[in-house]
């Protein structure tokens, strides 16, 4: 007998339109919240999102949550949610869950408008239940969090279940500086926990991962900028949102994990001050990296979430 034909093969019976048709249907675009929206995505995508600390990463992964757990329909009310799990790996140890609370009650409340108590907990614990959390503390910690996930995806278990569609990891360099110190104190003894290692380790686990259950990875990194970087550090150049200097950044996480990122997008806070009502409101821009999008968004965060402005 001969090996059967991968479904993404053009079969012998059908056109090549028919053949994009059914591999598509099968791998279907998600278009994320802003400011994510501009470039349809895919599972088994991987988008990295930087900037410094106070450009709003964390806020995106929350409204890509709330995006996530929220159903398509409830009760006959369109909410236009992917209505899928989520797993949240907290690296940072500062995911602020009041916030993510805050975001979905405004979000179900500006949809159905006044509804009663016992109809709004329910929709509230329904979303709720679709997002896992696992705070990790260490680099080994992450890996053996991905390897218990793998597992539990395996087993069918019943915390998973199916519907898992969405993966977040804040922020995916938290442990760098940590593992390099480690290693040149002395403190990782023997090349299989060395540093470089540990992130293969951790990018194979998270391919594994990925072929074993088809999801949407989002992992926020923070960016090192300097306005004069020698030559050998140099990686681009982004002009600021006020367009007055370049801004040269550095990376510093590995081969390993720079050529398993799918998708780019750098975000800048602004020096610019926006009225919202009584208060002035800073606002950010996001920049397509990874593919290059000529277009830049402005946006805002709100008690409510995100918004372009």
């Amino acid at each position: 007998m001969g090996e059967a034909k991968p479904e993404n093969w053009i079969r012998c019976d059908e056109t090549g339109k028919e053949m994009l048709s059914r591999v598509l249907s099968g791998r279907p675009f998600i278009i994320p919240a802003p400011p994510l929206h501009r470039l349809p995505l895919r599972l088994r995508n991987v988008v990295e999102i930087s900037g410094p600390s106070n450009s709003a990463k964390s806020q995106v992964l929350v409204q890509a949550v709330v995006h996530f757990i929220l159903p398509k329909e409830w009760a006959g009310i369109q909410f236009g949610g992917m209505e899928s799990k989520v797993v949240f790996f907290d690296l940072d140890c500062r995911f602020d869950v009041l916030r993510l609370s805050q975001i979905l009650t405004h979000r179900i409340s500006e949809t159905c408008g006044s509804i009663g108590q016992i109809a709004f907990d329910e929709l509230f614990h329904d979303c709720m239940s679709r997002f896992l959390y696992v705070r990790c503390y260490s680099s080994s910690d992450f890996l053996s969090s991905l390897k218990e996930l793998s597992y539990q995806i395996q087993r069918k278990d019943e915390t998973i279940g199916t519907g898992l569609r969405l993966l977040l990891i804040d922020s995916v360099g938290s442990f760098h500086w940590i593992d390099r110190s480690n290693q040149l104190r002395g403190l990782c003894k023997g090349k299989n926990i060395s540093p470089q290692s540990l992130q293969e380790a951790i990018v194979h686990e998270l391919h594994e991962l990925l072929l074993l259950q088809p999801l949407l990875v989002l992992a926020t990194k923070a960016s090192l900028f300097r306005t004069e970087t020698p030559n050998e550090y140099q990686r681009s150049s982004i002009s600021n949102s006020t367009g007055d200097r370049n801004l040269l950044f550095r990376e510093y996480m590995p081969a390993v994990w720079q050529s398993f990122v799918t998708h780019r997008i750098q975000l800048h806070p602004s020096d610019e001050l926006l009225s919202d009502g009584s208060e002035p409101i800073r606002s950010y821009t996001s920049d397509w990296l990874q593919p290059s999008v000529s277009i830049k968004d402005r946006f805002i965060v709100r008690d409510d979430g995100i918004f372009l402005t």
